[in-house]
Order: C-alpha cells, then sequence, then structure tokens
C-alpha cells in the first residue's frame, strides 16, 4: 500500500525498457556475459495475456553481473522511472520459491545478452495463490488465465495447478485457506471469464476500503496484516461480495482437497 507515485507498466513500454537495460549492460560488459530475467507476477500475465493492459509494478528473478543493478538504476533515470522499478526484492516475499527457475518459459532475447523469461501457466497460478492479496490483481488474475486458456482450448485442470504447488512450495496446505477455498470453488464454478469481471470489481472495492481506512488508521496498515484488515472490512461493509463468497465458502465434496485425498487413502 505505497503512497510513492506508480508509473503504469504496459507490454510495449516494458519491451522498451528491457531493450535499453540489454543495450546498457551490453555496453558495460560485453557480449560474453550474458544475463538472464525472469519476469513475475503482473509482467508475466501482461506478456503473455491479453486481459490485463498495464501492471504497476515489474517483479523479476535477476542472474546477471552486479553491473545490472547499476545498469537498471540508469535505465530507470533515463525514463523517470521509480526506485526499484524491476523489483529484484520479490525474491524475499513468501510467493518466492528458489525452483521457479525451473518452470520459466523462453520469452525473448535482446542484444544477444539478455535472456528474458516468464513464468508457466500454472506455476504463475500457485504463485498468486500463494500471495492471495485481496487488494491487487492476484485473484482476478488467476481467472483471467484460466479463462485465456480455455478460450484457447488448453485448458488448465486442477491437477495441474495442484501439482505446480507441491512443486513450488513443497505442500498444498502452504497456500492460504482462503486461496485453497478460491481456487476449488473457481474449479468447480466454471464460469472464468464472469467471475474475472465479478472479482476485478471487488479487488477495486477492497482497495478503496483499505486506503480509506489507511486514511482514518494512519500507520496500522503492515504488509503483515493487510489481507486481514481487508477481510474485516469486506464483513462490515458488505462490499467486495464475490471475493468473500469465494474465499469463505467451503468447497464442495466433489471437488478434491488434495491433502484431504491423502488421509482418506
Amino acid at each position: 500500500m505505497s503512497s510513492e507515485k506508480q508509473i503504469e507498466f504496459t507490454k510495449e513500454n516494458l519491451d522498451t525498457y528491457l531493450k535499453e537495460v540489454a543495450k546498457e549492460y551490453r555496453k558495460q560488459v560485453g557480449k560474453n556475459m550474458p544475463a538472464e530475467i525472469i519476469l513475475i507476477g503482473g509482467a508475466s500475465v501482461l506478456v503473455n495475456y491479453g486481459f490485463r493492459n498495464m501492471t504497476t509494478d515489474i517483479d523479476a528473478v535477476i542472474h546477471a553481473s552486479s553491473v545490472m543493478k547499476d545498469v537498471i538504476n540508469r535505465i530507470g533515470d533515463r525514463y523517470d522511472l521509480p526506485n526499484g522499478w524491476l523489483n529484484h526484492d520479490f525474491v524475499r516475499t513468501e510467493s518466492y520459491s528458489p525452483n521457479l527457475s525451473r518452470y520459466s518459459e523462453y520469452f525473448r532475447t535482446y542484444s544477444n545478452v539478455l535472456t528474458v523469461r516468464t513464468i508457466a501457466a500454472e506455476y504463475l497460478i500457485a504463485m498468486k495463490l500463494r500471495s492471495g492479496r485481496q487488494y491487487k490483481s492476484d485473484l482476478s488474475d488467476v481467472l483471467g488465465i484460466l479463462a485465456e486458456h480455455e478460450k484457447r482450448e488448453n485448458p488448465i485442470t486442477l491437477e495441474r495447478i495442484q501439482k505446480a504447488v507441491s512443486e513450488l512450495y513443497r505442500d498444498w496446505n502452504t497456500l492460504p485457506e482462503t486461496s485453497q477455498n478460491f481456487i476449488l470453488n473457481v474449479m468447480r464454478d466454471g464460469h472464468f471469464s464472469e467471475l474475472y469481471a465479478q472479482t476485478i470489481i471487488s479487488e477495486k472495492e477492497t482497495k478503496e476500503l483499505l486506503i480509506g481506512f489507511g486514511q482514518d488508521d494512519p500507520g496500522v496498515l503492515k504488509e503483515a496484516n493487510v489481507n486481514k484488515i481487508a477481510e474485516n472490512l469486506q464483513k462490515k461493509t458488505s462490499r467486495a461480495a464475490i471475493l468473500t463468497q469465494l474465499r469463505e465458502r467451503k468447497p464442495a465434496n466433489d471437488v478434491e482437497n488434495p491433502e484431504k485425498a491423502k488421509e482418506q487413502k
């Protein structure tokens, strides 16, 4: 919930910034010291799908010479981007996994020195569920990805998502219970495009509730408590109803919870 001025990254301007990073990096270290950037989260959604036209942050895993940090800052200054516009601090968040590189996919090479990769669909869903932020686009992104793959006639199954969660985080129960309920209910209900449209509205309402709360009680909102505060605000105001319903409704018995299924064997 940062108050810092936000920049809207689009597929087009992100491509420009990455080209500039690659050219500057090659200028500094030559062509014999390649670098790799794995785009995470909203940036990965942005370059692979059509339902998002912008994101306000670019999270990435960066494998490069130490010069890369200065290069990124230099390009940021050139285009008046905020500090940390290419955010490697993502690796300190709970949705990071050291296994991410194994499940990334080639996207593009710039200046024959910078390889850019993105995250495969079901692993991106797993990461969004692990984070599960109700005031950003985590849950609508899950629905958008599911809807696009359905349109492409390459549907993502619950089993693929469960496997991705296990491979990134070892255990299904590492997901917040609300995220578990959400994805199990979503996969049972279907209608991904309709749920996506409703969830976009709910996320916007939740963000407005949190902004109002932050103005009334400055200094209380923290990364560790923001989701719980969002849940309490939704209950008090009866807003963001679709998010509340999908997160809190216990999944029907016909949707398999992988941990319960193990217990029954």
